[in-house]
């Protein structure tokens, strides 16, 4: 059982599940948008999610010569870097376009990650902006770029996928944000250490309301479709997540159980 543990737990400390997350909600937003055939689209995100969250969760830990580097960690290097392979790959079969603004969220990654200002933190640690920065580049690679490089026309649905799918990451991020409340530096005022737990999960509550109403308005030409049943349920367990979520709960809860809603989302679509 030991090497089980050992496996999943490389398997979570990879970003590989993450990744598969980002994946998903890219397929999603290609069965939104009736792209049928852009699995390069995809991939893209899935290695480019890899190299990025091992990238801002190893940089510092890699350039710091003093520190003894595990097995562990020399695994996820290997496999940050057959994923940095792999994203350029993807990379090169995108659209011209796609690439552009591909490269715009890449200097976010840096921004969030390196301080580029002199005297400054880096993104990561400027209060309250955080779970802003991780939204918008979530909404950007799993809908932004699949349209984009679909040549999707910029048409009022658009904007509010958008805005359904901003709302969805935030309110994940606010999962987080509970779990890690003890143990957050005070400095970084993310969403529960501004307004308190219960605020938080009424926020999180309410903000769900808006997602399912967006779906309605998406949906407003077929009401009892099954895309909208399936993003009704999808809101209700991260309900059920969001109002369970505490400071005692393993890293598992939010690392496995919460990254998985998207790959849950993805599967009653295929299926349903």
């Amino acid at each position: 059982m030991k090497i089980f543990r050992k496996i999943f737990d490389f398997y979570l400390d990879g970003s590989i599940h993450v990744a598969l997350s980002c994946f998903c909600l890219v397929r999603i937003s290609q069965y939104q948008f009736n792209i049928s055939k852009d699995f390069v689209m995809a991939y893209f995100a899935f290695f480019g999610t890899i190299v990025g969250y091992n990238f801002v969760k190893f940089v510092a830990l890699f350039s710091d010569k003093q520190t003894k580097i595990q097995l562990k960690l020399k695994g996820i290097l290997a496999l940050s870097i057959l994923s940095f392979l792999g994203v350029g790959f993807c990379f090169f079969q995108l659209q011209k376009s796609t690439q552009i603004i591909a490269i715009v969220f890449l200097i976010f990654t840096l921004l969030y990650t390196l301080p580029f200002f002199p005297n400054r933190k880096n993104a990561r640690n400027w209060a309250g902006v955080k779970i802003y920065i991780v939204s918008l580049c979530w909404v950007g690679v799993t809908l932004v770029l699949p349209a984009l490089n679909a040549k999707i026309p910029v048409a009022i649905d658009f904007f509010v996928q958008c805005t359904q799918r901003f709302i969805l990451i935030f309110v994940l991020i606010l999962i987080f944000e509970i779990i890690d409340l003890a143990k957050d530096d005070p400095y970084l005022q993310t969403v529960p250490q501004q307004i308190g737990l219960k605020r938080t999960k009424i926020l999180g509550c309410g903000l769900l309301l808006i997602f399912c109403a967006l779906e309605i308005f998406i949906q407003s030409s077929n009401f009892l479709s099954m895309s909208l049943i399936i993003a009704i349920v999808i809101a209700i367990v991260i309900l059920l997540f969001l109002a369970f979520a505490n400071e005692t709960r393993s890293k598992y809860y939010t690392s496995f159980w919460v990254e998985s809603i998207p790959i849950l989302w993805c599967i009653l679509l295929l299926l349903l």
